[in-house]
């Protein structure tokens, strides 16, 4: 078995700001690698965009698996990785977040008996109604390398009785990208094909449990619509739930810019710019952070705590949300308190402990 030879699963947006970082480190050190995109999110602004403007390498790979139910979706990558990992048999596959192409590597890998590396390991939010967070579990049990972003991610794994001697604190490699990238983010350089305006907040959804549930959708849409009369809203709607948001009246005041799912670019653009930002994403919850933006975070829970206690997120009710964007309008803003390491060097950090880790796979 080859020491040096890495592969990388991505899968959707998410996957690429955390794999850059990783993947320009481990190049510097001389580590072959070969890139996986198993296609879950295909649209060129879900996907090809990001390997154009963060100038990562173009897929070796792209399994072409598409959208469908969890289990249908998750099933057609292990089929695929299956052939990919027995064709080009890797000493460590490395995998990223919490989607349903993390979890179908890692099964894979485990069976192949190929270790496996997750970055963003330990996350979690207590809710298994979640899909992301059936995938966190299953993925950190299955893990030989667990690069920790955040303390408390570290104690659940923990309490889950992961070996210590699994488990790295390294940062986060999505805020290495994040910064890396703010030079090319500015409003006065960007070009956008809608009027963007002066003062204004970003609402981004796409959890089921905001888009699909009629009731809670309506009750959501209302409190946008009372929350434009305050300030203009421009929402990146991904494709999933738009259809349901504009049948209930969402998008029809001239206040609501209805627009397509953006670059990163353009949306960290957009964010840094931000009055304050509505949302039921995980990593835009980290961003915001480091950007001290006001996050309001539509959802029930978090399994990114450290952005409530060490950042900008607030976790927040549609029956509380024009409540809570008047504080933000209306109130002062606070000092930013950054969470540990998320310095920019997580990537530098990860590719270390896996240099250290291949010559362990070494047989005699």
């Amino acid at each position: 078995m080859s020491v040096n030879f890495v592969t990388h699963v991505t899968g959707a947006r998410p996957n690429f700001p955390k794999a850059g970082p990783v993947i320009r480190a481990l190049s510097a050190l001389g580590i072959q690698q070969r890139l996986i995109h198993t296609g879950q999110h295909y649209d060129d602004k879900m996907s090809e965009i990001f390997f154009r403007e963060l100038e990562l390498p173009m897929p070796d790979q792209n399994l072409g698996v598409g959208s469908g139910k969890h289990g249908e979706q998750t099933a057609r990558a292990m089929i695929l990785l299956e052939e990919e990992f027995l064709a080009n048999p890797p000493s460590l596959v490395i995998v990223y977040g919490d989607i349903n192409s993390t979890v179908a590597a890692s099964l894979v890998a485990a069976k192949l008996q190929i270790p496996v590396a997750h970055v963003e390991a330990g996350l979690r939010s207590f809710d298994r109604a979640m899909p992301e967070e059936v995938n966190r579990l299953v993925t950190d049990q299955l893990s030989d390398l667990l690069f920790a972003t955040s303390p408390d991610a570290i104690a659940h794994l923990a309490n889950e009785g992961v070996d210590a001697d699994k488990i790295h604190f390294v940062g986060n490699p999505m805020i290495d990208t994040l910064l890396a990238n703010l030079d090319k983010a500015t409003l006065d350089l960007r070009s956008f094909d809608f009027a963007v305006p002066e003062k204004f907040a970003i609402v981004t959804l796409h959890r089921p449990s905001n888009v699909d549930d009629e009731s809670l959708s309506r009750e959501i849409v209302d409190a946008l619509n009372e929350i434009a009369e305050l300030i203009p809203l421009v929402v990146p709607l991904h494709p999933r739930g738009r259809a349901q948001l504009e049948a209930l009246g969402f998008g029809k005041s001239e206040n609501v810019h209805l627009v397509d799912p953006l670059g990163y670019l353009d949306f960290v653009t957009l964010m840094r710019n931000a009055t304050a930002v509505i949302t039921d994403s995980g990593g835009v919850q980290e961003e915001t952070t480091i950007l001290n933006v006001p996050c309001l975070t539509l959802r029930k829970n978090t399994e990114r705590p450290i952005t409530i206690s060490h950042g900008t997120n607030r976790l927040v009710e549609p029956s509380d949300l024009v409540a809570e964007v008047n504080k933000v309008l209306f109130g002062k803003a606070s000092d930013p308190i950054y969470p540990p390491l998320w310095d920019g060097h997580a990537g530098h950090r990860i590719a270390k402990v896996i240099a250290e880790f291949l010559p362990s796979l070494i047989e005699d």
